[in-house]
């Protein structure tokens, strides 16, 4: 009997090689094959696991970090939980400065995991003392012995995913993928996927979605930072009202902007056609492929993967909920007529 243990070191270890899933119901009615890479799978149950660790352990590796260091970020909530994980399991303290868009179940996940919250207004500017980006830079200079990880301006963020997910999507379709379809907030991740695939293959088109109320697509298509594109906007983790360094707009083909009610209707179309229970830029991304589609960017042979960034359970009391969706003016009927009904027994 062999007495070899087969276990993992710690949480750490399961970051990364997520899986690639085929769409089907979903996306029935479009031309070209459909993929997701399913980033919940990741133990913090997002793609942000990828980019804490790494920027973390990079910072090691530096000698930036120490045992009586303080992590600080700025996150609409998953950045947050994954660098909170992150400086648990490795026993650092960790600051995050969220914006009160998040929603209240990252904002109660990112107590739980033992982080210092701050919860920010999301409707001022990004220089406004109040923003959860000057937040951060103050608690920054605040703190002795801290680290503002800044995942904006961060070139580890694009790295990151350089290094690990866009690998990952050219050995899993075997360098067939023709077009990425992911949401842009950051820029990381749609960023260090397009540097690989286009590095491997320069045909291979980089789409980014985008929300109205952000700056990110005007800008890629005109060079012009417009602030009279800036209004509020409801997605979590898309879009921008500002230009951050960690987009490597070069390598984006085009830009395509969804509206937040019909990303949150495809976000609950995704779990009842696909039993994947997913977060907010996952129905924004199907929207912007169904967009695309009816514009004709796909063919028949054309593989396309999208990246399902993070789970559903941290919109519960949002995009899952009716009341929420409701009071903010979407329409939930045809969701109602096919929602399972819920009978209680007395």
């Amino acid at each position: 009997m062999k007495n070899n243990i087969d276990a993992h070191e710690n949480i750490l270890a399961l970051i990364g090689n997520t899986p690639l899933i085929k769409l089907n119901k979903s996306v029935s009615d479009y031309k070209g094959k459909f993929f997701a890479k399913y980033e919940a799978n990741n133990p913090g149950h997002s793609n942000k696991d990828r980019i804490a660790l790494h920027i973390v352990e990079t910072a090691e590796k530096e000698g930036l970090i120490n045992e009586n260091t303080t992590i600080i970020e700025t996150s609409s909530g998953n950045t947050g939980f994954s660098l909170s994980m992150v400086a648990m399991v490795k026993g650092y303290k960790c600051i995050v400065a969220v914006s009160n868009k998040s929603s209240k179940d990252k904002i109660d996940m990112l107590k739980s995991m033992g982080a210092k919250v701050y919860v920010c207004p999301a409707n001022v500017p990004a220089d406004d003392k109040r923003s959860y980006y000057q937040v951060a830079k103050t608690l920054n200079s605040e703190i002795q012995d801290s680290i503002y990880i800044n995942q904006y301006f961060n070139e580890l963020n694009i790295q990151a995913h350089y290094l690990t997910t866009g690998k990952e999507i050219w050995e899993q379709t075997n360098g067939l993928v023709t077009h990425i379809v992911a949401s842009s907030g950051t820029g990381g991740t749609i960023s260090g996927i397009g540097r690989y695939l286009k590095e491997k293959n320069p045909d291979v088109k980089i789409i980014g979605v985008d929300a109205y109320g952000s700056v990110l697509k005007k800008f890629h298509e005109t060079g012009e930072f417009d602030q009279n594109e800036i209004y509020p906007y409801r997605i979590e983790g898309l879009g921008k009202n500002l230009i951050p360094s960690s987009t490597d707009f070069d390598i984006i083909d085009h830009y395509e902007k969804v509206t937040d009610e019909e990303s949150a209707q495809k976000s609950r179309f995704i779990a009842k056609s696909e039993g994947m229970f997913v977060g907010y830029t996952s129905g924004a991304c199907l929207q912007a492929i169904e967009q695309l589609d009816s514009k004709n960017f796909f063919e028949k042979d054309s593989i396309v993967v999208t990246v399902f960034c993070d789970h559903g359970s941290r919109y519960m009391s949002k995009i899952y909920s009716d009341q929420w969706m409701n009071s903010q003016g979407f329409n939930t009927e045809n969701s109602n007529k096919q929602d399972s009904q819920i009978e209680y027994i007395k």
